[in-house]
């Protein structure tokens, strides 16, 4: 039940990320469900390392959005290179 979880709330960071960054990302939603997991563990997984807060904290889901944004950056990037 956890990888529904997990899952659900990946899909939810993504699209809160898509929505705030900048720019069109023309993705579909098994990359948006991606990128917004893997955003959500690398937060969650650093933030805790740092001692910014503990398991579900509502920073975490903050944390979670910035590191999906941050992982759609590194996206755009990597895909706007092999496009050229």
């Amino acid at each position: 039940m956890e990888i529904i979880g997990t899952i659900v709330v990946g899909f939810i960071v993504g699209l809160i990320a898509r929505a705030l960054k900048p720019g069109n990302d023309r993705m579909g939603l098994i990359m948006t469900t991606l990128l917004g997991i893997a955003g959500a563990f690398l937060a969650r997984y650093a933030g805790q390392a740092m001692g910014l807060y503990t398991a579900n904290e509502p920073a975490g889901w903050i944390a979670s959005v910035i590191g999906a944004i941050v992982l759609l950056f590194l996206y755009a990037l990597i895909r706007g290179r092999s496009h050229r």
